[in-house]
C-alpha cells in the first residue's frame, strides 16, 4: 500500500481506537508523527497508530507486543495485543507518550535511558523472542550504501565493515542468545507515560529480541568515541547503567572491551546512512556526517582495541 493510501486508513484506525479508549475524545487534528518506508506513525489525541515496515513477520511482532505488555514498567504497553492487518501492512496502536525534547539537550534523560536498559537486560524474556535485529539493521544500511552508487566516502566505510566480526554483520549467530535487548536504543526511543510527565518508558519494539546487551549501549558509546557526545554525558549514561546493575559491561574498570565492536558497528551503520541521505539529497556531507566517516577511516586501519580510541 502506498503512503498516499495508507495515511487515511491509518488515521481512521487511530481515531477509532482513540474513541474506544476515550468515548469523550475531543477529536482534535490527527498528526503524522513519522512517515518513512519502514514505518508510518499517526497520532489522534491520546492514541498513536503505527504501520510497521512491509514484510514484518507477524509472529515475531506479536511476541514483541506480548513482551511489551508483560513489562509495562520498562516498555510502553500496546493498546492492541496483536497486530492488525491493514491492507497488507501490520498496524499496532499505542498510548501517546511525551517524547524527549530535541531542543533541550541539557534535559536529555541519559540516566533514565541507562536504568531502563539495565533493568531490561536483567529481565528474563516473558515469551520466546527472535534475535534482536540490530545487526540486521547494520547490514541493511550497508546494502543501501552499495545500492546508492559510487561516492568517495563509501570506501573507508565499506572497508571498516569488512573488518567487523561476522555476528555484527548478521552473518552468524550472536554470542548471547538469552539476554533481552531493545535492539535500537537512542533518545528518540523514550517517552513519558502517562503524558505529559509520567515515568520514562522505552518504545519501538520492532528490533527487540535476545542478543548481545552491549549493542544497546553502542550508539552513545560510538557518539562518545567520535567526539559527538560530551564525556560528561557519556559518564552519566554509563554510571547509571552500572548503578542499576546492567550486565553489558563490568561493574567497574574499563568498559571498552565489551563496547568496542558494537560501537564500531554502529559507527559504520551511521556513516553508511549518512552517505545514502547525502546522495539522495545531492548534497555534500555535513560536519557530523564527515566525523563518522573519518572515524570509519581510522577504524579500518586499526584492529579492535581495548580503549575508546578508534575515532579520536
Amino acid at each position: 500500500m502506498t503512503t498516499h493510501h495508507l495515511l487515511p486508513a491509518l488515521t481512521a484506525r487511530a481515531r477509532s481506537t482513540a474513541h474506544t479508549q476515550t468515548p469523550t475524545c475531543p477529536c482534535g487534528t490527527t498528526t503524522t508523527l513519522t512517515d518513512r518506508p519502514d514505518g508510518t506513525v499517526v497520532r489522534h489525541e491520546s492514541t498513536v497508530a503505527k504501520a510497521h515496515a512491509p514484510n514484518t513477520n507477524p509472529t515475531h511482532l506479536t511476541a514483541r507486543l506480548t513482551t511489551a505488555a508483560e513489562l509495562p514498567t520498562l516498555l510502553l504497553p500496546p493498546l492492541t495485543p496483536t497486530p492488525l492487518d491493514l491492507h497488507t501492512r501490520l498496524v499496532t496502536c499505542w498510548p501517546y507518550g511525551t517524547p524527549v525534547d530535541p531542543d533541550d539537550p541539557d534535559a536529555a534523560p541519559w540516566e533514565a535511558a541507562a536504568t531502563l536498559l539495565a533493568h531490561l537486560h536483567r529481565t528474563p524474556p516473558p515469551t520466546p523472542l527472535p534475535p534482536m535485529r540490530g545487526p540486521l539493521k547494520a547490514l541493511r544500511a550497508i546494502t543501501r550504501l552499495r545500492e546508492a552508487g559510487p561516492h568517495p566516502a563509501a570506501t573507508p566505510v565499506l572497508h571498516a565493515w569488512t573488518r567487523l566480526p561476522a555476528w555484527t554483520r548478521a552473518e552468524g549467530p550472536q554470542p548471547d542468545t538469552t539476554t533481552l535487548c531493545h535492539g535500537d536504543l537512542h533518545l528518540g526511543q523514550l517517552v513519558r507515560h502517562p503524558a505529559p510527565d509520567g515515568p520514562w518508558l522505552l518504545i519501538d519494539v520492532d528490533d527487540m529480541g535476545v542478543g548481545v546487551p552491549a549493542w544497546d549501549l553502542a550508539r552513545p558509546a560510538a557518539w562518545y568515541a567520535c567526539g559527538l557526545l560530551p564525556p560528561e554525558e557519556w559518564a552519566r549514561f554509563l554510571n547509571a547503567y552500572r548503578t542499576a546493575g546492567g550486565p553489558a559491561v563490568p561493574a567497574t574498570g574499563d568498559p571498552w572491551p565489551a563496547l568496542d565492536i558494537p560501537a564500531r558497528t554502529l559507527t559504520v551503520q551511521t556513516a553508511a546512512l549518512a552517505i545514502v541521505k547525502a546522495v539522495a539529497a545531492d548534497r555534500p556531507l555535513d560536519e557530523v556526517e564527515l566525523a563518522v566517516v573519518d572515524a570509519c577511516d581510522r577504524m579500518g586501519s586499526v584492529p579492535p582495541e581495548l580503549t575508546p580510541g578508534f575515532a579520536k
